[in-house]
């Protein structure tokens, strides 16, 4: 008595349980990861037991370092820079904060240089950075 053989189907691995896996695993690392927003620079800010105010929807970021370098979003520009910066943004100036993140062992006249400048091109909510000190 000889029986027939079917013609077998190839084993097939099925990739769905694996693809799921690996998705489950995505969102879980991309809801445990915290974004942080820092500068490439090192800026020690000072710190101060003031208040905290509300950050508003329109800010320009200018990062002062310890050698009296101006930065913004990462990049080094000069003064003449910084004008055409807010030159730029003088449109919105009544509703956008210049915000200031000055190193604490940055000179003083640095900073007030900055912040006359700023002022002088029609920004008047100034902002100064600093952290929470530690009680």
């Amino acid at each position: 008595m000889s029986f027939r053989r079917k013609p077998g189907e190839e084993p097939r691995i099925d990739l769905t349980p694996m693809v799921d896996v690996v998705f489950l695993l995505l969102i879980f690392f991309m809801i445990s990861t915290t974004f942080v927003e820092t500068p490439g620079i090192s800026v020690k800010l000072p710190e101060a037991s003031s208040q905290t105010i509300d950050r508003e929807p329109k800010e320009i970021k200018i990062y002062l370092s310890r050698e009296g370098d101006i930065f913004h979003r990462d990049q080094k520009i000069s003064l003449e820079g910084f004008k055409a910066l807010l030159a730029e943004h003088q449109s919105d100036a009544a509703q956008t904060t210049v915000l200031l993140l000055a190193d604490q062992e940055s000179r003083h006249g640095k900073v007030v240089t900055l912040m006359d400048l700023a002022r002088d091109a029609g920004f008047v909510k100034l902002a100064i950075a600093t952290e929470q000190r530690k009680k």
